[in-house]
């Protein structure tokens, strides 16, 4: 690479937005603080009991929230493809237009949650809880997979992992 092209390629890279995750935000969250909007990439929540706390539109991408008990949360419109979120507990959480691509929601208890307009593509949702969730539909689980313990709404189904 010519010096000229390295230069091009630095200062294409310092113009583009930075997307490293915000410490502090991330304090906040693990204190039990809402925080809507704010970037929590690959944040460690995992085994934290954050009831009804608001993380709308925060990016959660490659998070853990690995046997975290959220129940009433709003993640509406969060991003949280790829994130770890083995055993977690979401009763009446909100997962509304949210980004679940490709997370690991294996063990995952939905109870009441709801999650229309959620992305489920590539999400693996074995023994999954899903029986009272709200606003699923089977296009959104046509993308994800399952096993023969994954509980669903009556009349939907789920591919095999």
């Amino acid at each position: 690479m010519t010096r000229l092209a390295s230069l091009a390629a630095l200062m294409i890279a310092l113009a583009l937005p930075a997307h490293a995750q915000d410490s502090s935000q991330i304090s906040l969250v693990q204190n039990g603080q809402s925080c809507p909007g704010c970037n929590l990439f690959q944040a460690d929540l995992s085994y934290r009991d954050l009831p009804n706390i608001d993380l709308s539109g925060a990016r959660l991408r490659q998070a853990s929230l690995a046997l975290a008990t959220m129940n009433g949360a709003n993640f509406s419109g969060a991003d949280l493809s790829i994130a770890y979120m083995f055993g977690g507990r979401f009763t009446g959480a909100s997962f509304r237009n949210a980004n679940l691509e490709n997370a690991n929601l294996v063990g995952v208890y939905f109870g009441r949650a709801d999650l229309a307009g959620a992305r489920l593509s590539g999400a693996i949702l074995s023994g999954a809880e899903m029986e009272r969730v709200r606003g699923l539909t089977q296009g959104q689980l046509d993308g994800a997979c399952g096993n023969i313990e994954t509980r669903l709404p009556q009349g939907l189904r789920i591919p095999q992992c």
